[in-house]
């Protein structure tokens, strides 16, 4: 019995504790003088830490087997992030590694942006106005075929867990890079401000994927959870259609698509399209005429 409540305890405790380790060490990386290196060396650390309690507290034992698609997943991730962030195994600083290049050459004559804030307001800011674009982005590539073809493969994977966080079709990565940087571009938010959502997001991506059993509660209000992405993955489209948010569901709550009922989300995930084997196989797939053969099997429906 005393064993089982420290066990509960410990559920509630990891979200908060591993998204504020997170977040401390990328602080940290950012005020270093080579952000991006030890922004990896975190985030690397951050992912060997999971995937040690995934084996330890299993949300869903059966996501442990495998399922013969790391390596593909692994590369996916590697080509999204490019060579310099290979170490990183880490896809979603991509954003970093562009807003460092890009923000100071294309910065506006005018900027709209409350300079004067507290860094804190300003990435809180960042993050709701960079949400509206990535909750755009990824509602589009749910219910535009076209974009489908693309997004179709992150949700291909028959199990949730650290290494298919990012597993991510380039053309996917950069929509969605699009749409949720460009409004910050054109208001004209400091690089700091890019870098902090930058890591944010990396963060929270590894948790909302992660095997693990938390418990967070009042917090699937405020945050994109492992609770509410795992419905996002459901093979239904009444739920896996639900949950857009990338770190916030504030957008999900406003537009109706939040999804958070009181029972245990389904653990066989995935589609019922036809997704190619092996990573160039699927990165072509896309752009042939076929496509993924089928969304959904009208059953689920």
């Amino acid at each position: 019995m005393g064993s089982s409540r420290w066990s509960v305890l410990l559920s509630w405790l990891l979200w908060p504790l591993l998204y504020g380790a997170g977040l401390f060490g990328a602080g940290l990386a950012l005020d270093s003088a080579r952000p991006l290196l030890w922004f990896n060396v975190m985030y690397l650390s951050l992912v060997v830490v999971i995937a040690l309690l995934e084996r330890l507290m299993p949300f869903e034992p059966q996501w442990l087997a495998d399922d013969g698609e790391t390596g593909a997943n692994l590369a996916h991730t590697f080509f999204t992030k490019g060579l310099v962030q290979i170490a990183a195994a880490a896809a979603a600083t991509l954003g970093m590694a562009t807003a460092s290049i890009v923000q100071p050459v294309t910065a506006p004559v005018h900027v709209w942006w409350p300079t004067a804030w507290p860094l804190f307001a300003q990435v809180v800011l960042g993050l709701v106005v960079a949400e509206l674009g990535l909750y755009a982005a990824h509602r589009i590539a749910h219910e535009w075929p076209l974009f489908w073809r693309f997004h179709a493969l992150h949700h291909s994977v028959r199990r949730l867990w650290v290494v298919n966080t990012g597993r991510f079709h380039i053309v996917d990565t950069c929509f969605k890079a699009l749409l949720g940087q460009v409004p910050l571009y054109l208001l004209g938010a400091p690089l700091k401000v890019f870098l902090w959502i930058s890591a944010v997001t990396a963060v929270t991506g590894l948790l909302t994927h992660c095997n693990i059993v938390l418990r967070t509660g009042p917090l699937d209000w405020i945050f994109s959870t492992p609770a509410l992405h795992r419905w996002h993955h459901s093979k239904k489209l009444e739920e896996g259609n639900r949950n857009y948010g990338e770190n916030l569901v504030l957008w999900d709550q406003l537009f109706g698509t939040y999804y958070n009922p009181a029972r245990r989300p389904p653990a066989d995930i995935g589609i019922h399209g036809r997704i190619a084997k092996g990573f160039l196989a699927q990165l072509l797939q896309p752009f042939r005429r076929e496509g993924v053969r089928e969304i959904m099997d009208p059953d689920t429906h």
